[in-house]
């Protein structure tokens, strides 16, 4: 059971989609039924992602259907790529292997349609899973899936950055990219700061494909399909979600259409800029509005910019990523911003767990939280090195 204190009560119209793959989480149209209560909830649950990841042959089946989904114009068979991907670490299944250079080609040409078809602000319905970082940590990722339910059974939102830093982000990549492609309306990515070229170039993106694949031609067709993602979401019109954070531009703008009206595909954005802070930006209790961040990019914002946000755009909750916190989440400015990181014992050295943010159909939040137990970690949260702007790590 999860451990549950009510955080912050309003009023809104209550949803009705359910939680069952091949339902839509985009809205309809305005609803008319009575307003319900919402409540935003935390709760403390702990699973131990130390051991070993869930058993995938069955899941595998499940997930592949009865059906062939195709998509790359009829290319590739999205069932099958999945059952490869999640049968990858058996004898003679690594990822090199089992799928062609040609197949990650079509799969890329594929997802980056579906995310040109749907806007760059998501509007979502509850219910869903709510996912910060992964970092190429895929044993952790389907650890995720295994106990808050793999995606043709729960919604999910990614926060962004799946790749660098890891051991296996070609393989998270492509398992939530063949995810998205074969439950669109169900499974969302959004961009983060290491879905850049800048970033991804460097730390660790780049050196792995060009390691496993040497394709220079894939690696630019990824930097164009990132370009396509959207930055922002929000969810039951009351928790507005990205990577980073809030930006000067959305803190003057008159509504949420700003973020709407972002044009792609769009490259690495200029600093400063409204797509740029959403990738990049930190909460810092010491700013009063904005300053310069440390990182050499974007900005930091302070509780002065949450409360106005919340309060002009009627929002509840403001969900972001892109920091190591040491429970997985961590609340700040009086609960109206969290931030969620979803790699526990990140880059195997610090001693940080992992959280999923659950949003029910009345907007409820809890948290499940995977502690991960390694009792050697040496390195603390609090000395986790930050991506900084076009920097090497250790630089």
């Amino acid at each position: 059971m999860l451990n549950k204190s009510v955080i912050q009560k309003t009023i809104i119209a209550p949803t009705t989609i359910s939680g069952n793959a091949g339902k839509t989480v985009m809205p309809t149209g305005p609803t008319t039924a009575p307003p319900a209560t919402l409540s935003v909830v935390a709760g403390v649950g702990t699973t131990s992602m130390a051991k070993t990841a869930p058993t995938v042959s069955s899941v595998a089946r499940s997930l592949s259907g009865a059906t062939n989904s195709q998509v790359g114009g009829g290319k590739i068979d999205i069932d099958r790529f999945i059952d490869n991907m999640m049968n990858i670490g058996k004898p003679n299944s690594g990822i090199s292997t089992s799928i062609s250079e040609q197949d990650i080609m079509d799969l890329l040409l594929g997802v980056k349609e579906l995310f040109m078809e749907q806007p760059m602000m998501l509007e979502l319905d509850p219910p869903l899973a709510v996912c910060g970082d992964i970092h190429g940590q895929l044993t952790d990722l389907l650890r995720i899936f295994g106990k808050a339910g793999f995606p043709n059974t729960t919604n999910y939102l990614f926060l962004g950055d799946y790749i660098d830093r890891g051991r296996m982000n070609l393989e998270v990549i492509l398992m939530l990219f063949a995810f998205k492609i074969k439950y669109p309306n169900n499974f969302f990515l959004l961009r983060g700061n290491h879905e850049t070229q800048l970033v991804n170039r460097i730390y660790g993106f780049y050196e792995e494909l060009n390691r496993r694949y040497k394709s220079p031609r894939m690696y630019h067709t990824f930097q164009d399909v990132f370009n396509c993602m959207p930055l922002s979401a929000l969810i039951g019109d009351r928790i507005l979600c990205m990577h980073g954070g809030l930006s000067p531009d959305l803190y003057k703008g008159d509504s949420l259409k700003v973020l709407k009206d972002l044009v792609r595909p769009l490259p690495d954005p200029p600093n400063p800029s409204l797509p740029l802070d959403l990738l990049w930006a930190d909460p810092d209790h010491t700013t009063d509005e904005f300053k310069f961040s440390i990182r050499g990019v974007s900005c930091t914002f302070g509780p002065k910019v949450v409360n106005a946000v919340c309060s002009k755009f009627n929002i509840d909750l403001i969900c972001r990523a892109h920091q190591v916190v040491q429970d997985g989440y961590e609340f700040f400015n009086n609960r109206k911003l969290v931030t969620i990181f979803s790699a526990p014992h990140y880059c195997g050295q610090f001693d940080n767990a992992a959280a999923v943010m659950i949003v029910n159909k009345e907007l409820q939040c809890s948290f499940k939280v995977f502690r991960p137990k390694f009792p050697n970690a040496k390195i603390k949260v609090a000395d986790a090195q930050l991506t900084t702007y076009g920097k090497p790590p250790g630089t």
